[in-house]
């Protein structure tokens, strides 16, 4: 049996998509999304805590990210969750976790974007 490894999203874009291509011609976008949880500590005490998510998208979604998905918009992204080891001039290894984007929604009420924008999205 194959293993998986699936990572689902609901938050806020941190900034506007970054679309570009790969040598091949391939469009990838990468962006960041903001999940946020709140809890009371031992204390009593009401906190937030944010976690900070990569995420790139290829083909054709890659290209409706960049044209549609702006900075602070609630999103829904469904992927495959990766881990991407490296090591930097200094000679520390760093480890990036990575959602490559499967699917992703606009979550953001109707109201907010024009008929037009509605009938011509489709991720």
């Amino acid at each position: 049996m194959a293993g998986i490894a699936k990572a689902i999203l609901i938050g806020y874009l941190g900034r506007d998509p970054e679309l570009r291509y790969t040598p091949q011609g391939k469009p990838v976008a990468t962006f960041s999304v903001a999940t946020s949880r709140s809890y009371t500590d031992a204390e009593g005490e009401r906190k937030e805590e944010t976690q900070w998510f990569r995420v790139q998208a290829w083909n054709r979604l890659s290209e409706v990210c960049g044209q549609y998905l702006k900075k602070g918009m609630k999103v829904y992204v469904e992927g495959r969750l990766s881990t991407h080891q490296w090591t930097d001039r200094d000679n520390l290894v760093h480890i990036d976790m990575v959602v490559t984007a499967s699917e992703v929604q606009m979550l953001d009420r109707k109201a907010e974007r024009s008929e037009q924008e509605e009938e011509e999205i489709s991720f």
